[in-house]
């Protein structure tokens, strides 16, 4: 019996479904392999695109392109005038490949180029499928693949130097709590512009770093034609995007911060690729299936986008290849897969509920991508065990987070994403004396034993216009005129009480990891607007305003103050353990329960959190019934030093007061003071 089917019975009438899901995995890697390991085999960015070879004291270009329809190739760029010449031509060397070599004095590092494909009937410019570096021109917006073979010392001192401090970096301790700093490094500076990979090294990682994150989630990597697109219509898979510098500064950020000691992992976009042909895959070869389904399954049918046939041998090449080159080329540390939902069902998850079992085996799910994503997984830990592999996915995919010998698709987290939406559900439809504190502890800990995921209060979509961030539907317009010091109202006070709160609860409560998004730490203002034809091309809301952070006078300060100490003391203090499913968090256990006071509390090892939700009422010598002992406050979200009133004396240790009733379980009250709106974290001492 599978693992996956022995740590839920549930899954017993679907056992033979995930066995045949495993063993078309299986098979379909000794298909690809040959009897290598995928390591070995996904090396297709070390074969296409354009590299430099040495021949003993020769060097020369050589670039193949995979084209099947192609009748002829030529490349043209600065080092021919981009004229159609003969001697630029590549030469087909069979299975749909194509290959070209000359001198090394032929191209020059700078310089831009293009291919020019010719088919029955028709050609067209393109950008080699497998480039590695692409730009733009400031002009005339068109892109080209460039040539680049950095051999400029002083930025490879600059990388050099950096690999040498992180050299050490072999991942973060095995179970321990993964706590996300999600970030775009376009918007990442103060100027309002597209910043840059060294600015974002230089003044937005010390930043992550004292604020306690172990690991880096960036977006928007992968080369995309349209800013305003967040990075998800992707056209250059290989590339980094270089709006934002060149190839090496971003090797010298991610050293940067593995000799910080946190890891780096960028978000991927496999499921789905954008439609433009001069910049993309589109139509490469002149047909519209080359990478992609042909027919009805070729557009996506809500994200006006490109889906990938995952059957296809050659696609499994170029995407496996793709993981393993930002893995070896750039040193990621892995992956969170953008879209996993679509990618899994041939219905992409439109329309449905998946409210049963049933509904993810009954014929709906697309078994290509199933085994893809199962063998990305394992692809990606053989080339880094210590990889960090996340799925975005909504659907509630049984084993989607477990190990693929176990039945599994592989992937180490899911995001939770169920519980931002219920965060703001419930502040936007639920009265604040309605707030049921038991039910919102049940939506934290809703989730299955045996996988590990990733939970956060609010995603990057919420900043974006159109929608709100947490503290703009708490607060809203009052942060504009009175979040200094001393002008506060009501909406902001009960605005930053809830915000440390709902953090805190969804932050203590994860069986995996935290994510958070850049600036929604401190409740940056405003919204998210990246320039448009509808705002005039403008970048009035597509920065971060950190100098409002830095400014005691305002309450983006305190804000920050706590999730630095929410974050470190969360990391420090929940060690993992070894239970029935491994390394993992400590289990939590639930202590307290009262609807009518609005008042829940839980235990995690040594840790007590107590919520008290109630709005009205504080309490007084309140009863927590827990293991008899001494116990010491090490976090209040009350205090004055996170813009609280500061209304308990945290210095006091308190003792459990005996109740003969529960004298055999070695369990007393304790006896505690619960200011309304907040939320208090004691640690047992003895």
């Amino acid at each position: 019996m599978l693992k996956i089917v022995e740590n839920d019975p549930y899954l017993q009438p679907f056992e033979h479904a995930l066995q045949a899901r495993l063993d078309y995995a299986v098979g379909r890697e000794q298909e690809l392999t040959h009897g290598q390991s995928l390591k070995e085999w996904a090396n297709g960015y070390l074969y296409f695109g354009l590299h430099l070879e040495v021949h003993g004291s020769r060097s020369e270009w050589v670039l193949r392109e995979w084209a099947p329809n192609a009748t002829a190739i030529y490349v043209k760029g600065d080092f021919n005038q981009w004229d159609k010449r003969e001697e630029w031509r590549l030469q087909p060397v069979g299975n749909g490949v194509w290959e070209g070599r000359w001198r090394e004095d032929w191209m020059q590092h700078g310089q831009l180029y293009k291919l020019l494909v010719e088919w029955q009937g028709g050609w067209g410019e393109r950008i080699p499928s497998y480039a590695q570096r692409v730009v733009q021109d400031d002009n005339t917006k068109l892109f080209s693949a460039q040539v680049w073979e950095a051999k400029v010392e002083s930025q490879k001192a600059k990388v050099e130097s950096q690999k040498s401090k992180a050299k050490s970096f072999k991942g973060l301790k095995k179970g321990s709590p993964l706590f996300i700093y999600e970030c775009h490094i376009g918007m990442a500076g103060e100027e309002e512009k597209v910043s840059t990979y060294e600015e974002f090294r230089q003044n937005v990682l010390p930043r992550i770093q004292q604020l306690g994150y172990n690991c880096i989630q960036i977006m928007a990597i992968q080369e995309h034609p349209y800013y305003g697109s967040f990075g998800y219509h992707v056209s250059n898979f290989f590339a980094a995007s270089s709006r934002f510098g060149t190839p090496e500064e971003l090797k010298a950020l991610i050293a940067d911060a593995h000799s910080r000691g946190m890891a780096v992992i960028m978000d991927i976009v496999h499921s789905h690729a954008v439609k433009n042909e001069l910049e993309g895959l589109g139509n490469f070869d002149g047909t519209p299936y080359q990478y992609f389904h042909a027919g009805a399954r070729r557009e996506h049918p809500a994200w006006d986008s490109l889906c990938f046939d995952y059957g296809k041998t050659e696609v499994l090449h170029f995407l496996l290849s793709n993981c393993k080159f930002w893995l070896d080329v750039y040193d990621f540390d892995g992956f969170r897969f953008d879209g996993v939902t679509s990618m899994m069902y041939l219905s992409h998850g439109l329309g449905e509920d998946f409210n049963g079992y049933p509904s993810y085996f009954n014929g709906n799910e697309d078994g290509d991508a199933i085994c893809y994503l199962t063998l990305a997984n394992k692809l990606i830990h053989e080339v880094k065990p210590w990889a960090i592999t996340i799925a975005e996915d909504i659907s509630g995919m049984p084993g989607l987070a477990q190990p693929m010998a176990d039945g599994g698709i592989g992937f180490d987290y899911r995001l939770a994403m169920g519980i931002p939406d219920f965060w703001i559900k419930y502040i936007k439809e639920v009265k604040d004396e309605d707030w049921k504190a038991g039910h919102i502890y049940y939506e934290m800990t809703n989730r299955r034993m045996d996988e590990k995921t990733i939970s956060y209060a609010e995603s990057h979509d919420q900043a974006l216009v159109g929608d709100k961030t947490i503290i703009f539907r708490l607060i809203d317009a009052d942060m504009y005129w009175h979040f200094e010091h001393g002008h506060s109202t009501y909406m902001v006070d009960r605005g930053i009480a809830l915000h440390k709160m709902i953090r805190l609860m969804t932050a203590s409560t994860i069986n995996g990891g935290y994510l958070n998004f850049m600036g929604n730490e401190f409740g940056h203002p405003e919204w998210i607007d990246f320039p448009r034809e509808g705002n005039g091309w403008s970048y009035k809301y597509a920065h971060r305003q950190w100098s409002l952070v830095d400014n005691p006078n305002y309450y983006f300060a305190d804000l920050n103050r706590f999730d630095q100490a929410m974050v470190t003391l969360l990391k420090d203090k929940l060690q993992p353990i070894r239970g029935k499913y491994g390394v993992h968090l400590p289990y939590d256990e639930k202590l307290w329960d009262n609807e009518g006071d609005q008042v829940v509390a839980y235990k995690r090892g040594k840790l007590i959190f107590i919520f008290n939700w109630n709005g009205q009422k504080s309490f007084s010598d309140y009863g927590i019934l827990t293991k008899e002992g001494k116990y010491k406050v090490i976090l209040n979200t009350d205090a004055k030093e996170f813009a609280g009133w500061g209304l308990s004396d945290d210095s006091v240790e308190h003792f459990t007061t005996p109740d003969q009733l529960y004298k055999k379980q070695k369990k007393g009250w304790l006896k505690l003071y619960l200011p309304a709106r907040s939320a208090v974290v004691l640690e047992q001492i003895d």
